[in-house]
């Protein structure tokens, strides 16, 4: 099954943008956590369907926490997760055009386009996994994470 193949499963099956990209890495990972999938579900269509920030860029940025996160009391933020943030944010502003759900999906009747919204999901993913891998971070995660 491709990336692309998986990101519309999870469409069909009613997850959100952000779900589905949290989804991807606890996949790579091999873990559940519905806990976190289901803080995720806010941030369709823009923050709650106000077309304000991108679920798929929420989404992104919870993936690099997941990672380099604070975890615990013993597990600190690792230097590196400020800086993939930023780079992260760059990269999709020179993708999109812009971070607002609203404004990427202009001319589309502000509505959830499988094609349009699964390409910039598949592009991000992508993205982070090179990132991460850049950074040093095992995409399968480690016995430290939650």
């Amino acid at each position: 099954m491709t990336e692309m193949d998986e990101i519309l499963t999870y469409g069909r099956q009613g997850f959100t943008c952000a779900q589905m990209v949290v989804q991807t890495f606890l996949d790579l990972q091999g873990k559940e956590n519905p806990e976190l999938i289901r803080s995720m579900s806010g941030f369709a269509g823009g923050m709650g369907w106000t077309g304000d920030t991108c679920g798929v860029l929420v989404g992104a940025v919870a993936v690099l926490g997941l990672y380099a996160g604070k975890g615990s009391e013993e597990i600190e933020n690792e230097p590196e997760l400020m800086f993939m943030i930023e780079d992260t944010l760059k990269w999709f502003l020179e993708q999109n055009g812009s971070n607002r759900c609203v404004t990427i999906l202009e001319g589309r009747n502000g509505t959830f386009n499988v094609q349009h919204c699964g390409e910039i999901i598949r592009s991000t993913i992508q993205f982070l996994k090179e990132i991460l891998v850049e950074n040093g971070f095992d995409l399968a995660g480690s016995e430290n994470d939650f």
